[in-house]
């Protein structure tokens, strides 16, 4: 009698701790998962932004190079009719204005892309660092349902550990912590 009451109390003393795990688990899980949107929306403008960027910055450079192609066209007509020079350099002047204002502005544009593309990617970092939480962190509930199941203490152990590298990637995520997850994220794509 006392033997059964024993293996029911360490039963019913393994599944608190399989709950409480569960429900720990769960909640990181579900703060991640929040916190993941969030920067998946924020990569996704940023993204679109550099991409509207990169576009402006084409632009002003096919700009710059059909007023630089103007000037060059406005030199040989000059040389080619010097009668007509005097006007065509006032021209001359007005297009190479043009030529440089395009060329700064192109610079600019080119900078602003630049950041956003790196802004862009230091948001994937801590998206994948999410990713790796969230699937260190649904194993870890996987083996705590399987301790409950089997009333073992090693598949419990195991949601531990890995509940715990879970969490280190969660905190990583959250902090903006400059942990690098290449090598997990390679082997799981």
């Amino acid at each position: 009698m006392e033997v059964e009451i024993s293996v029911e109390a360490e039963k019913k003393r393994l599944n608190n701790w399989v709950a409480l795990t569960v429900v720990i688990l769960s909640v990181l899980m579900g703060l991640g998962k929040l916190k993941d949107d969030n920067i998946v929306q924020a990569r996704q403008l940023l993204k679109a932004d550099a991409i509207d960027g990169w576009s402006e910055y084409q632009s002003k450079k096919i700009k710059q190079h059909l007023a630089e192609s103007s000037l060059r066209q406005a030199r040989m007509l000059a040389i080619a009719n010097p009668a007509a020079a005097p006007a065509l350099a006032i021209q001359q002047q007005a297009i190479a204005r043009d030529a440089a204002r395009y060329s700064q502005e192109a610079q600019a544009l080119q900078a602003r892309a630049r950041a956003k593309e790196e802004g862009f990617e230091a948001l994937n970092a801590r998206h994948e660092l999410f990713d790796v939480s969230d699937a260190a962190l649904s194993i870890a509930v996987a083996c705590a349902a399987v301790a409950a199941l089997s009333a073992n203490l090693l598949p419990l152990l195991m949601a531990w550990t890995l509940g715990g590298v879970g969490l280190f990637f969660w905190l990583a995520g959250f902090a903006g912590w400059a942990v690098r997850a290449d090598a997990i994220i390679a082997l799981l794509g």
